[in-house]
């Protein structure tokens, strides 16, 4: 066996792409901070308990399980760090007003998430917490747009979906959370034949909403109006279908690139979101390079009721689509003692430049860096020279 091979799905980040992801990383966080965002860093390692309160079975079996040696109980490798934002908004900060968090660290999943082909994530997020109101959830897709600018994604196509309208049209059916479960995927994949057959049990006009949802995808404005006419008249759905509207209307103007949609059978997710959902594709990836959404009821299910919204994206899958140039600008010295050029060096190092010295019978050698000049010694003095 090789002693080098990593586990399936698990991969290392070698030297030019991880450093194109700490630039963006920076960037991005950077851009949080001019919004008020405040940066958390929760524990990799959490009680199990903990780590999945407030979540659904998804989130449960995307967790590696170990036992803490010094208490006996079992904890969790953190499969999306959403929920321990939220655990810190609520019991660490507990604060009155709103609260904007960011983060950016590693995730793990037991499985690999279909679509992707990596376990490992390092998962960069916005949350706002302490506001019920749409300008919470905008200002989230804002952000979120702003993201992928910044990593030279440009063209995005933004799918809008609410929760709301799937808990009115269930509203009094009494299934189970297995039942429920089932519906997610047979929605999700739009399995109208299957669906039809699972739902028999139901009453006729649930079916007819429960195969309508299937079908309401599309332009923002086709959608909602076909909407309205399709499904039943409930309070949950006249809100979320009068929510994504107003939030549609006030998203179009945000970006050129931007092409909105509304999906309403789509419900992926962590099954922890209450209201708004969104999900952001770009080209050359066939699943969303964002979701977000709004999930009050996370902070309900550690005590203390609070309103959120926000979106989460992974890093390294974002670095791996941006067209930004990996490689930096790096002049080459040569290893000699002689005080004037070791001047010259940190001169140049303190300025920003990245300077390489070269060993005795070595050359340099690095896909990080393009070394495309060199220092030289013309007379008594050093100058940078192009190669």
């Amino acid at each position: 066996m090789n002693r080098w091979l990593l586990p399936e799905d698990i991969a290392d980040v070698l030297p030019a792409e991880a450093r194109k992801v700490e630039t963006l990383r920076r960037a991005i966080l950077d851009l949080y901070q001019s919004y008020g965002y405040e940066l958390v860093a929760p524990p990799i390692l959490e009680f199990l308990d903990s780590l999945l309160t407030g979540t659904g079975s998804d989130l449960n079996l995307q967790t590696f399980k170990l036992v803490d040696q010094l208490s006996g109980r079992t904890l969790g490798l953190r499969a999306d760090m959403t929920p321990q934002v939220a655990r810190i908004d609520a019991h660490l900060l507990n604060r009155v007003g709103v609260t904007r968090l960011c983060y950016a660290g590693s995730v793990a999943h037991a499985r690999t998430p279909v679509g992707s082909s990596a376990r490992e994530e390092l998962q960069l997020g916005a949350e706002i917490y302490g506001c019920a109101t749409w300008e919470a959830d905008l200002e989230a897709i804002v952000l979120l747009l702003k993201t992928l600018g910044l990593a030279g994604l440009d063209k995005v196509y933004l799918d809008l979906s609410h929760a709301g309208i799937l808990a009115g049209i269930l509203d009094g059916q009494n299934l189970s959370q297995s039942d429920i479960e089932i519906l997610y995927g047979l929605l999700q994949s739009k399995d109208r034949p299957r669906l039809s057959v699972w739902a028999q049990s139901l009453n006729p006009k649930t079916i007819e909403a429960l195969i309508a949802l299937t079908e309401l995808n599309g332009p923002c404005a086709e959608v909602l109006t076909n909407a309205q006419r399709l499904l039943p008249k409930h309070q949950l759905i006249n809100e979320a279908l009068a929510q994504l509207e107003r939030l549609s209307k006030a998203a179009t103007s945000l970006s050129n690139g931007l092409e909105l949609s509304v999906d309403l059978a789509d419900l992926r997710g962590y099954q922890y979101h209450s209201g708004v959902m969104f999900a952001a594709y770009v080209d050359k990836l066939p699943q969303p390079i964002a979701r977000g959404g709004r999930y009050d009821h996370v902070g309900q299910a550690f005590g203390r009721s609070r309103p959120a919204t926000g979106f989460s994206l992974d890093l390294l899958t974002l670095a791996n689509l941006s067209p930004m140039s990996v490689r930096k600008p790096a002049i080459v010295a040569p290893w000699i003692d002689d005080a004037s050029l070791n001047q010259v060096i940190a001169d140049l190092r303190a300025r920003g430049e990245v300077v390489i010295q070269v060993m005795p019978g070595d050359q340099a050698q690095t896909a990080e860096y393009e070394c495309n000049q060199e220092l030289r010694k013309q007379g008594d003095a050093w100058e940078v020279k192009q190669k």
